[in-house]
């Protein structure tokens, strides 16, 4: 019987098969180790990456811009305030005001209201707050000495408002009802309706105070004082400064004894009163 394939035949299939199977296992190894796996030029993202994320937020969803916040308004206003009475010397500016029906003395560099005494003339004050400067002007414009507000006997009249107390002699020295006292704390400007002063100096040197007047029937006429007396010091202090006076006026209701040194003629006295 004659074989259907000779030899030659199934050795040349078989040489065959196993080129192809070479061909094969040789692209296999170039694909896996140099072309891309899918696609042209397909690289592989290697290690972690971020994630981010696009969030379009609604108007109402929006956050609100943020407000501005508008500087405090300062209370108060320079009108409040009510210029009565002026000293100002060349060392010393003192003035006194009406703040919400109450008067004050101020010296240069004190406050009212956050508004600070920084000088005068003789018809106005100047104030500062707020880095701005601010004029008040003289409630009443009268003629005095050295810039201080005073007024004539003829022009006192009568005083703004009752005045309550009395003023006792017990001999020695003088009871002073504290009512009274209380009263000229807190209305200066009628002080200046009963008793005038103008200042005395021994060539720039302040040496006291003298009365130039002193309204009948008043309580200062009780007080046993005079005109043409001259004040030298207060409880021991000497006058020789605007801020002498001035501190013992603002601490008046705070005293219970009070002397005064006065020079009458050529006579140097003093004058006892006792606060109660």
């Amino acid at each position: 019987m004659k074989p259907l394939f000779s030899p030659q035949i199934l050795k040349g299939v078989w040489m065959l098969l196993g080129i192809l199977l070479v061909v094969k296992m040789l692209w296999f190894a170039v694909e896996l180790l140099w072309l891309p796996t899918a696609g042209v030029q397909h690289s592989e993202a290697k290690g972690p990456k971020a994630l981010y994320y696009r969030v379009k937020l609604s108007p109402s969803e929006a956050p609100a811009p943020t407000a501005q916040q508008k500087p405090l308004e300062t209370a108060g206003s320079i009108k409040d305030i009510t210029l009565l009475a002026i000293y100002n010397a060349s060392d010393t500016t003192v003035v006194t005001i009406e703040h919400k029906r109450k008067t004050k003395v101020l010296s240069k560099g004190e406050a009212i209201n956050g508004f600070v005494l920084e000088g005068a003339g003789n018809d106005y004050a100047t104030f500062s707050k707020d880095a701005k400067t601010y004029k008040v002007d003289l409630m009443i414009k009268t003629k005095g000495a050295a810039g201080i507000k005073s007024v004539t006997p003829s022009s006192a009249g009568t005083p703004s408002s009752e005045v309550e107390g009395n003023v006792i002699d017990a001999g020695d020295y003088k009871i002073v009802d504290k009512s009274l006292v209380q009263h000229y704390a807190k209305n200066m400007d009628d002080i200046y309706k009963n008793i005038g002063i103008t200042e005395v100096k021994k060539g720039n040197v302040l040496e006291g105070f003298r009365v130039t007047f002193i309204r009948k029937g008043s309580p200062f006429e009780k007080l046993g004082m005079k005109r043409g007396d001259v004040i030298k010091a207060i409880n021991g202090q000497k006058i020789d400064n605007y801020n002498v006076a001035f501190d013992i006026y603002k601490n008046i209701e705070n005293i219970d004894n009070l002397t005064l040194v006065i020079e009458r003629g050529k006579e140097e006295m003093e004058l006892e009163y006792e606060v109660n």
